[in-house]
């Protein structure tokens, strides 16, 4: 092996080393303890929550509530309300350069110089939006599911 290959192969290890600490935005993202938690939706809560569904099957379901009480005939109310915040965020970024170098001529004469120059532009939005999710469920006596109702808002 020449020399040149050695550096090579050093060049190739030092920027496999380095790709393989590296971590995209979707990544990072699913490492988020927000995005680990089971996310409540209406198609879930359509999907999952029956009449005559037990207590500890609609908390498999949907986890626990943030309220529990008691209507006016001492049944069981749970309600679980929701509030998330998606945020959006849009960049572009652009430019133009250039540079010069150093000339010479024949004999002794040797002419240096440099000329450089740039343009750089970038512009960029946000946006955020606020989604709510509220249901209520009601239990009979027997502690199953007598009805459940939900409301969902975005703004």
């Amino acid at each position: 092996m020449t020399k040149c290959d050695f550096k090579l192969i050093g060049l190739f290890l030092i920027f496999s080393v380095l790709l393989a600490g590296c971590m995209t935005s979707a990544q990072h993202q699913q490492n988020l303890s927000s995005t680990q938690e089971k996310e409540m939706t209406v198609g879930i809560v359509k999907k999952e929550i029956r009449v005559g569904m037990s207590q500890a099957d609609v908390a498999a379901s949907l986890g626990s509530p943030n309220i529990v009480s008691k209507d006016s005939d001492s049944k069981e109310v749970w309600i679980y309300d929701k509030i998330a915040t998606e945020a959006s965020y849009s960049r572009e970024a652009g430019g133009v350069s250039g540079a010069g170098g150093a000339a010479g001529t024949t004999g002794t004469t040797l002419l240096l110089g440099f000329i450089s120059g740039g343009y750089g532009k970038s512009s960029g939005a946000m946006s955020t939006t606020q989604k709510t999710l509220t249901v209520i469920i009601r239990f009979d006596k027997s502690e199953k599911v007598e009805s459940f109702s939900y409301h969902a808002s975005k703004f």
